[in-house]
């Protein structure tokens, strides 16, 4: 299927580009379903691709792809970008649909971003339409991948306008420390309707829990008014945000606002809330009902490992792990408290990650044996967020689920 795109002057192509290519072309049938993006949710990734599509026109797209830099001042000439549409998660990938982004594609680079800019149409005889960005890194061969739709059954539809930060640099992450602002950029609206959500969450149900999560009965939901665009609007109040240039349409920006210190752990309270992964229920309870809780966490830790240096490795590495997955999982829920933000901070990083249109598996190896676990993430379509996930919970996770809690509270769990 052709996608109109706007070309790249090959002979621009750097000699790690060139490598990137014939690199590529020598996989066998790479494609969205087979490729394994593990680095993605990586503790130790070195740049973190987005696509943030805008919609242009009925079948136009503006594919927005910020790169962030993690490792401190990363060379330009370190990296193979190149970006690609495709039909479908079985399209094959290769030379032929591959676009390179070269330095000449740079639409800024700053301190944080490297940041590219792109033009697609999709054709009016497609059902469907993913984008794709490759980030190849060429001193090691690291390959980070992300996707986003484009046209898809998981979508309502694009919006037309977007969020930016104040270097108008896009906002590529989910949440937002209350207080500060953003830009919003229109080019066909004026205003914008924001909506309001106080809404907390309970903690996800274990991954061996079948019984249905108790749902919400009733949504706080708050209007705040018409803002203007470009406009810095900022988030005042803790909660999440949804942001409309037109109310009776389904599509939207969302983003959480949190504490100060999000997506770190800044309290007593909020460590002990955050330790119901790995504490029986009478240990949670106790926790929470002492009048000092910095001196029942330290007696809490010290029963657990007998140890002060273990216990001190168990804290740091245990809410090292909440960070991240507040920084990967957030969505209107706090990413711990999502079923793959839960997932993560027990079990660690995943060592393969796999996407369909409909789901997300990760897979880890068994403790103490050489066969494998997986779990399984239904997509489901939801107008706050296109990437919100629901673990396929199963009894059969129960024995591995206990050993990796244990390996926790023995101090034994390591990345």
């Amino acid at each position: 299927m052709m996608i109109k795109i706007k070309t790249v002057n090959l002979t621009l192509l750097s000699t790690s580009l060139i490598l990137f290519l014939t690199a590529w072309n020598a996989q066998a049938q790479s494609n969205l379903k087979n490729i394994n993006q593990s680095l993605r949710y990586s503790r130790y990734s070195r740049i973190s691709p987005k696509i943030i599509p805008i919609k242009t026109g009925e079948r136009k797209f503006l594919l927005q792809m910020p790169v962030e830099k993690i490792e401190e001042s990363p060379n330009f000439d370190d990296y193979a970008f190149s970006y690609v549409v495709v039909e479908d998660f079985e399209e094959e990938i290769n030379e032929k649909n591959i676009v390179p982004l070269t330095s000449s594609d740079l639409t800024k680079d700053t301190d944080r971003h490297f940041y590219f800019e792109k033009s697609v149409t999709i054709p009016t005889d497609q059902q469907e339409a993913y984008a794709v960005i490759i980030c190849k890194d060429t001193r090691q061969g690291d390959q980070y991948v992300y996707h986003a739709d484009l046209i898809s059954p998981f979508i309502a539809d694009i919006p037309g306008f977007g969020a930016y930060y104040d270097n108008d640099i896009p906002f590529d992450q989910t949440f937002i420390n209350k207080g500060e602002a953003l830009l919003f950029k229109s080019g066909k609206s004026l205003n914008f309707y924001n909506y309001f959500y106080p809404q907390d969450f309970e903690i996800p149900l274990p991954p061996m829990e079948t019984r249905p999560a108790p749902v919400a009965k009733d949504i706080q939901v708050i209007d705040n008014g018409e803002f203007l665009v470009n406009v810095p609007q900022p988030f005042e109040e803790e909660g999440y945000y949804f942001v409309q240039t037109d109310t009776t349409e389904q599509t939207g920006f969302m983003v959480k606002a949190t504490s100060a210190a999000y997506p770190r752990v800044s309290t007593y309270d909020e460590m002990i809330d955050k330790l119901v992964y790995i504490s029986t229920r009478n240990e949670h309870e106790a926790l929470r009902a002492a009048e000092d809780k910095k001196k029942a966490l330290d007696q809490y830790w010290l029963e657990l490992t007998h140890d002060t240096e273990k216990a001190q490795g168990i804290i740091r590495e245990y809410f090292r792990q909440i960070e991240f997955a507040n920084i990967l999982f957030t969505d209107f829920k706090e990413g711990w408290k999502t079923d793959r933000g839960m997932i993560y901070t027990v079990m660690g990083p995943p060592a393969s990650v796999f996407f369909d249109a409909d789901k997300e598996i990760w897979i880890y190896a068994k403790i103490g044996s050489k066969s494998k676990i997986s779990f399984t993430f239904a997509r489901i379509r939801n107008i706050f967020t296109p990437n919100y996930y629901k673990l396929n919970r199963s009894r059969s996770y129960q024995p591995e689920w206990f050993q990796s809690i244990t390996l926790w509270r023995s101090g034994k769990m390591a990345f």
